[in-house]
């Protein structure tokens, strides 16, 4: 009987173990996958319309801000990498935000000769 006890605990712990790794995974990647459809419709269209890039700056600084307070007092290691995730998935809408606006400037820009 007390064998059984013991089985139920270990499995109890193990699911528990399991839930709080899959609950830490949605946490770190949860704020970013919002961005991949925008980023697929951004890439599609060649139209940055409708996206704010002021937002990118604030999610910017204030992950960044994150990490300098995990320097100086460190807090759960899952919230360092949601900030690390999302600096990286900011700089990949900046990047492609810019290589749009570019390659528009290019295309419409009149070019005469003289």
């Amino acid at each position: 009987m007390d064998a059984d006890v013991v089985l139920q605990e270990e499995d109890m712990e193990g699911s528990w173990t399991l839930l709080s790794l899959f609950s830490s995974f949605l946490m770190v990647f949860g704020g970013a996958l919002p961005y991949i459809p925008q980023y697929q419709e951004i890439q599609g269209s060649s139209n940055t319309e409708g996206f704010s890039t002021r937002v990118c700056l604030v999610l910017l600084i204030a992950n960044i801000l994150r990490i300098f307070f995990w320097i100086g007092k460190q807090f759960e290691l899952t919230l360092l990498l949601q900030s690390v995730v999302m600096i990286l998935t900011m700089l990949a809408m900046l990047h492609l935000c810019c290589t749009v606006h570019s390659t528009n400037r290019v295309s419409t820009k009149q070019h005469r000769l003289t």
